[in-house]
């Protein structure tokens, strides 16, 4: 019997521990609700390192000014131009649903008036002599914006920290066990001015991974936050506490881990205003980084760096103006979605609404039709967000196979959406069943542009069905057979980009490129297929080899690309923008082939913090 009970006893603990846990998930879930909805955030860089245009705190860590000199920048920073509601504005204007903020960077300077030991701050020690911090954050509440606050854990200036520079240390923790006491007393003095004083819905920690955890003592800081509020989100950089992923500069190629994360990403190449960055993506990049992101479940948190007088740069005013115009244009398809199809339901960027029932389409380019795959659910109705007049019309196959045609459809000059509805839960397969059409009746099809569309998708799934069909390298001399029913304009195509179609092999896997690919035989040329006349240059992710040339296949025409977001000292590749003349498409699909240094090596490792600035 004491055996019978003792299982009975042990069992209601089980039992009772997993509801707690669940209860728990289900918290953590339910705080995290506007934070999965929100889908679009502004980072705000601001401080001293915007008077002379320097990075921020890097700059003297690593020796490239003295720590002296950097901080005479407190006595050029004004403030004199600063108008919070006007920031507030045209944050929220932008399409954005929260905003964070530096309170405090790495060189340990304070927006607000800390009184925390030894605390350096904007009111008591620069030319502004003013809190700029407070009326941020009251215009933020009062617009109903959520309010994030960016707190960074080191403070290379304050004298209780152990690290100074990259070559200079104060003191080893270990052999000065209270002073580093100190610090974390001065630190956590500081969160709580920030908790008490301006209640944030966020907090955004940076700079963990110069020390542990314990160290840190991050579970006993954890725990005063949710003090001041139970609710409180907290990003992933207190060293293994957090709430949602951070991944820094680069798209990721591949999904977080963590049903909740945020890219945290510059207009340019600096997070603070620097005069002479002038390497800004163009607003029709930034609204694609942005479909990006929700395509893939997460948040843009795009960031901005304010001039030292308070003024924002007119290059970052007319990206947040133009991410305000697709924003309100696209309400339905972007807040409260959830992450898309696959990549082989769906070969671009999609979203799936809150209950399920809507399917949206990220269109990058202006097309006569796009593809879905998989489908168990069927469509009953499709329409082109924002444009009565457009049309669209769809069929779907035993398979669940979805063609949507369009016609007189106004694009977008950067992303056009299409809605599909559903009367149910959108449901769909991830083994695709689909009637694969032998090159002959491909050639036969009267649309060339669906003709063309068929075999470069098989091609991209790596059956070539140009294998021994009598094509040649250069497409000339053919010997495939032909008949009265041969499209000849699909032949011509054939003929003229030969090259990227024999003896090429499978494309790339999903989330390097929002479209077909295949790959020469040496792996050393990557050819890219572009349907329809895009919006903006074609875009190219996750790429670690270097770029020896780009042309258009069929005429050799050479072509422009620029990198963005490569950071010189790290091994992860930037983003590939390549800028294809409209006067050089093909009607039916146009190639790139982009030629590399050696066989292709891709990234898809997960994107991290930035754990150093050299």
């Amino acid at each position: 019997m004491n055996n019978k009970f003792s299982k009975i006893f042990l069992l209601g603990i089980l039992l009772t521990t997993s509801y707690l846990k669940a209860q728990d998930a289900s918290s953590d879930n339910q705080k995290m609700e506007w934070f999965l909805d929100a889908k679009l955030g502004i980072f705000i860089h601001w401080g001293i390192y915007s008077v002379n245009g320097i990075s921020e705190s890097w700059s003297f860590f690593n020796n490239y000014i003295n720590h002296e000199n950097y901080m005479k920048q407190l006595k050029g920073f004004s403030a004199s131009q600063y108008h919070p509601k006007g920031w507030v504005k045209l944050i929220k204007d932008s399409g954005a649903k929260y905003s964070v903020i530096t309170t405090k960077h790495h060189d340990g300077v304070a927006l607000w008036d800390s009184k925390a030991e030894k605390a350096t701050t904007i009111p008591q020690n620069s030319l502004a002599k003013k809190d700029v911090l407070t009326p941020f954050v009251t215009e933020l509440k009062r617009s109903g914006l959520k309010t994030g606050l960016y707190y960074s854990l080191p403070d290379w200036s304050h004298p209780y920290y152990d690290i100074k520079t990259r070559t200079e240390k104060r003191y080893d923790i270990k052999n000065d066990t209270q002073r580093w006491q100190n610090y974390i007393t001065y630190y956590q003095t500081q969160l709580h001015e920030l908790s008490s004083q301006y209640q944030p819905d966020l907090l955004w920690f940076d700079g963990d991974w110069e020390h542990t955890s314990t160290e840190w003592h991050a579970t006993e800081t954890l725990e005063n936050l949710r003090k001041y509020n139970p609710n409180i989100i907290i990003n992933s950089r207190l060293n293994n506490h957090g709430d949602y992923e951070t991944p820094e500069q680069g798209i990721p190629v591949i999904n977080p881990d963590s049903e909740f994360w945020e890219l945290c990403y510059t207009m340019n190449d600096s997070w603070g205003f620097q005069p002479f960055d002038t390497h800004y993506k163009t607003p029709n990049m930034i609204v694609r980084t942005l479909a990006d992101v929700i395509s893939m479940g997460g948040n843009l948190l795009l960031d901005i760096g304010p001039k030292a007088d308070g003024n924002i740069p007119a290059e970052q005013v007319e990206i947040l103006k133009n991410l305000g115009r697709w924003t309100s244009k696209y309400k339905e398809a972007i807040y409260k979605t959830r992450k898309g199809l696959p990549f082989e339901n769906y070969k671009g960027k999609s979203a799936i609404s809150k209950d399920g029932k809507k399917l949206f389409l990220y269109l990058e380019e202006a097309k006569d039709f796009t593809k879905i795959y998989g489908l168990h659910s069927t469509p009953v109705s499709a329409k082109i967000i924002g444009d009565k007049t457009g049309k669209v019309e769809f069929k779907t196959d035993k398979y669940g196979n979805t063609v949507i045609n369009f016609a007189d459809v106004k694009f977008d000059q950067d992303v056009t959406v299409v809605e599909v509805s559903f009367n149910e839960k959108i449901s769909f397969s991830n083994t695709i069943k689909k009637e694969n059409l032998s090159l002959q009746k491909i050639l036969t099809d009267k649309n060339s542009k669906n003709s063309v569309y068929e075999a470069t998708e098989q091609l991209y799934e790596g059956k070539n069905i140009f294998n021994h069909s009598g094509l040649t390298n250069d497409g000339l001399n053919m010997k495939i057979p032909i008949s009265s029913k041969t499209n000849k304009e699909t032949l011509n195509w054939v003929s003229k980009h030969a090259e990227a179609l024999f003896e090429t092999e499978k494309g790339l896997p999903n989330g390097h490129y929002s479209g077909m690919s295949t790959l020469s035989k040496d792996r050393q040329t990557v050819y890219l297929f572009v349907e329809g006349v895009p919006t903006g240059p074609v875009a190219l992710k996750g790429i670690k080899n270097g770029i020896s040339r780009i042309r258009i296949v069929g005429e050799g025409s050479m072509i422009n690309h620029n990198i963005y977001n490569k950071l010189y000292w790290s091994d992860r590749p930037g983003i590939i923008y390549i800028d294809v003349p409209k006067e050089r498409l093909d009607k039916n699909m146009t190639v790139i082939a982009v030629l590399l240094d050696k066989p292709v090596e891709l990234y898809r490792e997960k994107v991290k913090a930035v754990e150093s600035n050299l």
